[in-house]
């Protein structure tokens, strides 16, 4: 990682303690052993941990007296803010993320969260805040004390421009979370609205600080929408030009984001540039080679606009053969269940999404129930390829007068006809309004619920 962060070192060699290690590839080098240090032509060694007291006087021992010794603890964060100041690769010690942040006398943005360390004995939480610009520059950094016990905590674009006399701004605020206990994300809701009596109000989540190799779940927009992928560098260096792309899902013929994106930069990726005939109900998947964590996506449509994020590709999972034959002991095993909103009033609609490189077919069904939990239909989706084209709009399946208050639905795997699960299923689901046209839409994966056993660690509460 460090090589990948810093590529303008120049590097002599890599030297390991592990003899099982030596030989093994690392970085573009072979490794050596350490023993052989001494040999080395370099002046300067890195000893790429933290923490590294007792190994720089160890290995002091085997160099020339010149030799200078330089440790990864020279990059600690400031220990202000470190969390255990004892162990620094506690996962309590980079509780952070970013939000996607504007004020541009359009748009506002609003993020909410709570002080939910404190249900795990946390005593005193305090945020660190860095507010990036669109070009990745510094605007602002402020610190800011939690509420005690579990109480909420918001932070809202027009009053931090206020307060530190700011013009216009689309960006990213970076959050850490300082003394808590527990948990190692901040978690939060971000809402967008109209400063200038504009028709738009939108709302999503936290991102999950998670560089993926890849993301999907990106609608391909309606003859009517704009949408486009807000592109924001989690890291302190640059994406070079050419190192992400876009590609319509199952493609695999991927187009280059050819520009380079400074560090922390902010940068808006119209996806019609890249794909002028891709229309809804197609979608596109990133390819992010990890610069960055899951990115926002904005649909204008009529002059309203609407917000949402796409979701982690998964690149460790396979599927699955045990998905198959689970035991009755797991009820009806993995469901992706989603409400359906008073359907007098607004349109229920739902697209599965592959979410693992490894997701050639989706075999599912959509069960769907009224308000108290019967059965009202079921309906089988087939099987569905990686690069299917498929919304299901469930005024397609029911008859106008059902669900009048709202009830839910399910997607489930259905393997009459085969196919192949990983338990990592996920669908996006757009809820429009039949009179005005506004839409919101999200996101999310499946899990099992409500089950004494377990499989493969779920259900997960």
């Amino acid at each position: 990682m460090w090589l990948a962060l810093s590529p303008a070192i120049n590097v002599e060699g890599i030297y390991v303690h592990d003899t099982l290690a030596v030989g093994e590839a690392r970085g573009g080098h072979i490794a050596r052993a350490l023993t052989d240090l001494p040999h080395s032509r370099a002046a300067t060694v890195l000893i790429a941990a933290f923490d590294a007291g007792r190994l720089t006087a160890r290995i002091k021992a085997l160099l020339p007296a010149p030799w200078s010794v330089v440790t990864l603890d020279d990059v600690k964060l400031p220990e202000m803010l470190i969390t255990n100041v004892k162990r620094y690769l506690d996962p309590v010690n980079f509780a952070t993320n970013f939000v996607f942040f504007r004020d541009d006398d359009h748009f506002a943005t609003r993020l909410t969260t709570a002080n939910y360390w404190a249900g795990y004995g946390a005593k005193a939480v305090t945020f660190f805040h860095r507010l990036f610009d669109d070009a990745g520059a510094v605007l602002a950094e402020w610190q800011t004390p939690a509420p005690p016990k579990a109480g909420g905590f918001i932070i809202d674009s027009r009053e931090v421009r206020q307060q530190f006399n700011l013009g216009p701004f689309t960006g990213q605020l970076f959050i850490h979370a300082v003394g808590v206990a527990g948990h190692d994300v901040v978690k939060y809701a971000l809402d967008t609205y109209s400063t200038d009596n504009g028709a738009s109000l939108s709302c999503t989540h936290d991102a999950n600080a998670w560089p993926s190799e890849r993301f999907a779940g990106l609608p391909a927009p309606r003859d009517n929408e704009t949408v486009v992928l807000w592109v924001q560098n989690s890291h302190a260096v640059s994406i070079p030009a050419g190192a992400m792309a876009l590609d319509r899902m199952g493609a695999e013929t991927p187009v280059a984001i050819d520009v380079e994106i400074p560090a922390f930069a902010t940068h808006a990726v119209n996806v019609a540039t890249f794909f002028p005939s891709l229309k809804w109900p197609a979608q596109i998947e990133l390819r992010a080679g990890r610069h960055l964590v899951r990115p926002r996506y904005e649909v204008t449509s009529q002059g309203r606009t609407r917000i949402a994020h796409i979701n982690v590709e998964r690149n460790d999972l396979q599927p699955d053969p045990g998905i198959k034959i689970l035991p009755s002991t797991l009820g009806r095993g993995f469901l992706l269940p989603f409400p359906i909103l008073p359907r007098q009033t607004y349109k229920t609609i739902v697209q599965p999404t592959p979410m693992a490189i490894s997701e050639m077919n989706m075999p599912l069904r959509l069960d769907i129930f009224d308000a108290n939990g019967g059965k009202l239909a079921e309906h089988y989706l087939g099987l569905l390829p990686r690069d299917h084209n498929i919304a299901v709009d469930l005024d397609d399946l029911l008859p106008a007068d059902a669900l009048r208050g709202g009830g839910h639905a399910e997607l489930v795997y259905d393997f009459r006809n085969g196919g192949d699960a990983n338990g990592w299923l996920h669908a996006l689901f757009r809820f429009e309004d039949r009179v005005s046209g506004h839409a919101a839409e999200s996101s999310f994966g499946a899990h099992m619920f409500n089950t004494i056993m377990t499989y493969k660690g779920e259900p997960q509460s």
